[in-house]
């Protein structure tokens, strides 16, 4: 990563500051009119050193100091010396004490850095990025924790292409954070499975809740019900979307314009059946088919998160609008995504009270599948350019 100014600057002014400090207290002692020792002050000197440039200047200026504190700056006064000499020793014991507490910090900083390398990596591997085309559908997704330092909270979400078509879940845990993360992983992993053995949604949605209640359970449960709310989406081949909802908003889908407006509207309003985790399932869990996704089409899903987000005038973002204004013009997936992050963090200025998660997918397949070579199975000419 590249200092920015601002950061070169802050770096240097910590360099000189121990220099301009030792300077500042030698000046004062020499100008003062009224006799008064200020070298005392020599003994900061070593300890700002440790803390902005570390334990080697520390030792280096440390010591500078103490020995210039046995300088005498001008006329002898009686006790003077004991004043110097005592000086020095406490300048020796600052250079000790800031070496000791300067070197344990540094091994605490690298270990945090090494927990947080491994927490990052972990985090990935949950809540892994997803490709940028899959089986001719171009995605994207983003995610915003609520809780400091943490990548991955209560939100989850996945795309695979199988047999059956594209597969996408969108999910959120009750709570968010870190204590999520056993939820989370129990219904990813459940459905990175499903997904491919299930030939129908609803044996897939069994599956995750049969997971959602042999995940593992934390030592102090919450008194409060644990669910989690889930949106099964299936992408046909014939861009057929079908859909099993718990609990979950549904999806929104964004339609660009010729003349470069974008409209964005909810795919459907039906009630959905219970989060998991609260009632068990129906014997016959609806599958509702919502659309066909046409080329250049996009499919956004999001978790509650989003919708709820307020400002400080407790207005709700209004995520519909900013879905249209984000689908202006041109852009895939990816830039839909980032700009409907960056009007939420603006909405919020960039607090968040809850997970936020954003998965957008465009139907690309027209121009994936033109774009075989002649004589290859299934090419077919190019639709739309």
């Amino acid at each position: 990563m590249i200092p920015t100014r601002a950061a070169r600057y802050r770096h240097g002014a910590i360099l000189v500051l121990p220099g301009v400090w030792v300077a500042a207290v030698v000046t004062w002692e020499l100008l003062s009119p009224l006799g008064t020792h200020f070298v005392q002050l020599l003994a900061a000197a070593p300890a700002i050193a440790c803390v902005g440039t570390g334990r080697r200047q520390c030792v280096l200026l440390g010591g500078g100091c103490a020995l210039f504190a046995l300088v005498p700056l001008g006329p002898s006064r009686h006790g003077d010396q004991d004043v110097r000499l005592g000086t020095c020793c406490a300048i020796l014991v600052v250079i000790a004490a800031s070496y000791l507490t300067s070197r344990r910090g540094l091994r605490l900083t690298r270990e945090v850095e090494r927990f947080r390398e491994i927490a990052a990596t972990t985090q990935h591997v949950l809540l892994r990025p997803l490709p940028s085309l899959l089986d001719g559908l171009a995605l994207a997704a983003g995610h915003l924790s609520a809780s400091e330092g943490a990548l991955v909270g209560g939100d989850l979400y996945e795309a695979l292409a199988t047999r059956h078509g594209v597969r996408v879940v969108m999910g959120d845990v009750r709570g968010h954070g870190l204590p999520a993360l056993a939820t989370v992983a129990a219904l990813l992993g459940s459905f990175r499975e499903a997904a491919y053995d299930e030939p129908e949604l609803p044996g897939v949605l069994r599956r995750l809740e049969r997971a959602f209640h042999r995940r593992p359970v934390p030592e102090e449960p919450s008194s409060d019900e644990e669910f989690a709310t889930v949106l099964l989406l299936e992408i046909r081949p014939g861009t057929e979307v079908v859909a099993l909802n718990c609990g979950h908003p549904w999806p929104h889908r964004v339609v660009r314009a010729a003349d470069g407006s974008a409209h964005a509207d909810v795919l459907s309003c039906d009630e959905p059946l219970p989060p998991l985790g609260l009632f068990p399932l129906p014997a016959e869990p609806p599958v509702r088919v919502l659309a066909r996704l046409l080329p250049g089409e996009f499919l956004v899903l999001h978790t509650d998160g989003v919708e709820d987000a307020r400002d400080t005038a407790d207005v709700f973002f209004p995520f519909s609008r900013a879905l249209a204004e984000a689908g202006r013009g041109v852009g895939g997936p990816g830039v839909l995504v980032e700009r409907v992050r960056a009007a939420l963090l603006r909405h919020t200025r960039g607090v968040v009270a809850d997970d936020c998660a954003l998965l957008a997918l465009r139907n690309d397949r027209p121009r994936c599948v033109g774009a075989l070579p002649p004589g290859v199975a299934g090419a077919v000419p190019v639709v739309g350019g």
